[in-house]
C-alpha cells in the first residue's frame, strides 16, 4: 500500500462506514444530548418570545381602542360645553332662571374709595315668576294615557289624577348632550 495513495484514502473512507468501536459511542452520547437540550431549550424560548409578543400586540390594540373611546368622549363632552357656554345659551338660561341684566357696575379702590356710579337692575316686566317647565320623556305619555283602568290599585289607593296643566312661557330648547358611542 505504499505505492498507491488512492488505496489509502479510500481505506480510510470505509473506515468511517463501518460501526465504530464501543469506547467511541460513549462519548459521543452526551455531546448529542447537550445538544438536543440547547435546540429545545431554545425553541422553547423562542415559543416565550413570540407568545410574549403576541399578547404585547393584544394589549396594544385594547388599549388603542379604550383611547380613540376615550377621546371621542373627550369631544362629545367638549362640546356639550361649548354649547352650554354659548352666550345666548348662557343669556337664554339666566332668562329662564330669572335673572336680569345688571345696572352699571361701581368699583372699589384699593383705598377704599368707590369709582364709577353703580345703578339698580332694571326691574322685571311681569312680577309673576317664571314657572319651571318639566319635560317628560314620550314614553311616560303614552304609558300614562293607554292604562285608564276605573279599577282602583291594591291597597285602596285611588288613582292619581293629573295635575293641571301650568301656564308655561315659551319654551326654548336646550340641546340635549350627546352620546357617544357604545354607552
Amino acid at each position: 500500500m505504499k505505492g498507491r495513495p488512492e488505496l489509502k484514502g479510500r481505506a480510510a473512507r470505509l473506515a468511517g462506514l463501518l460501526p465504530a468501536a464501543p469506547g467511541n459511542q460513549a462519548a459521543r452520547t452526551p455531546f448529542v444530548l447537550l445538544v438536543v437540550v440547547l435546540l429545545g431549550g431554545g425553541l422553547i424560548g423562542l415559543l416565550m418570545l413570540n407568545s410574549a409578543l403576541s399578547e404585547g400586540s393584544f394589549r396594544l390594540d385594547d388599549l388603542q381602542r379604550d383611547t380613540k373611546s376615550l377621546t371621542d368622549e373627550e369631544q362629545a363632552l367638549q362640546r356639550d360645553i361649548d354649547a352650554y357656554s354659548a352666550p345666548d345659551a348662557l343669556q337664554r338660561r339666566a332668562r329662564e332662571l330669572g335673572m336680569v341684566p345688571g345696572g352699571d357696575p361701581a368699583f372699589l379702590g384699593s383705598d377704599g374709595t368707590v369709582k364709577g356710579v353703580p345703578s339698580p337692575a332694571a326691574a322685571r316686566q311681569s312680577a309673576a315668576p317664571v314657572p319651571l317647565v318639566l319635560r317628560v320623556p314620550e314614553t311616560a305619555h303614552t304609558a300614562g294615557a293607554g292604562s285608564a283602568d276605573p279599577t282602583p290599585p291594591p291597597g285602596g289607593a285611588a288613582p292619581a289624577t293629573p295635575a293641571p296643566a301650568v301656564p308655561s312661557a315659551p319654551a326654548t330648547e336646550v340641546p340635549p348632550p350627546t352620546t357617544t358611542p357604545g354607552r
